[in-house]
């Protein structure tokens, strides 16, 4: 059943469905309300079987600025407690969004800041225009970027993050396609266009293999390859005998496309 929102946009499309940060006067910056919305979103995504892909999208100008201030300046009255409980709520919202089984793909222009590059590092896969910029500024308002670390570090790495965290330094798409928290950068004419594309490729992958394979790469992660040998020998030894494991085959033996790619 869809769900109504007040600061998200959804549109849903077949096995796709369109989530898009609905606050344009705000940059589309993130409050309590935005992060209670899009943990309901996440964890309902998580109880889609039908739903494949996710595209995150921002209205207005930017992607996303990060924190709303009027919600920073609610946030400087809180004590620690209140602190906790609402630093609890945006931890668990990433973390809901991080485990979605469908593929999440972010399109991101003008600016992703803060959360909002946060948002990004929680996508599976990141298409940014080519002048869009990017920041973990939170150290330049005395905070940290804790919330997001987890996600950020898996895709960026030490390195960056000890430069880009400690000094909350704005970057560009091109740094961030290098350090790996984008994937592709685009004119922006071409943003939508790219998008389309990973999600047609989405698209033609098995939604179990897809979902398998995103729940596996957090058990191998950092691991020695001998410390994983029961662990990926069960995975793929599981997924072959599954459903789509079988088709899949067959339909490879067939010279065919496999029952669940989509057919334009």
């Amino acid at each position: 059943m869809q769900m109504s929102y007040q600061f998200l946009s959804v549109d849903r499309r077949g096995p796709v469905e369109y989530v898009t940060l609905n606050r344009p006067d705000v940059r589309n910056a993130f409050n309590e309300h935005v992060i209670a919305e899009l943990t309901a979103w996440a964890w309902m995504a998580h109880r889609d079987p039908l739903l494949r892909v996710a595209v995150f999208a921002g209205a207005g100008k930017v992607f996303s600025a990060g924190a709303d201030a009027a919600w920073m300046a609610k946030m400087s009255g809180y004590s620690e407690a209140d602190n906790l409980r609402d630093a609890r709520a945006g931890a668990e919202m990433f973390l809901a969004i991080d485990t979605v089984p469908a593929v999440i793909i972010g399109r991101i222009h003008g600016a992703a800041l803060g959360g909002g590059s946060g948002l990004a590092a929680v996508c599976d896969i990141v298409v940014a225009e080519e002048g869009a910029v990017f920041g973990f500024t939170e150290t330049k308002l005395g905070i940290l970027p804790a919330m997001i670390s987890p996600y950020v570090l898996q895709k960026i790495g030490t390195s960056a993050a000890r430069e880009l965290f400690l000094t909350g330094m704005r970057f560009d798409a091109a740094r961030a396609k290098a350090i790996g928290l984008v994937h592709a950068v685009v004119a922006p004419a071409q943003l939508d266009e790219a998008v389309a594309k990973y999600v047609d490729e989405a698209l033609s992958a098995s939604p179990t293999a897809v979902a398998r394979s995103k729940a596996l790469i957090p058990r191998v992660i950092g691991r020695a390859p001998a410390e994983v040998i029961d662990i990926t020998a069960e995975a793929i030894a599981s997924q072959r005998i599954s459903s789509e494991g079988q088709e899949g085959l067959t339909a490879f033996l067939q010279k065919r496309s496999a029952n669940w790619v989509v057919q334009k």
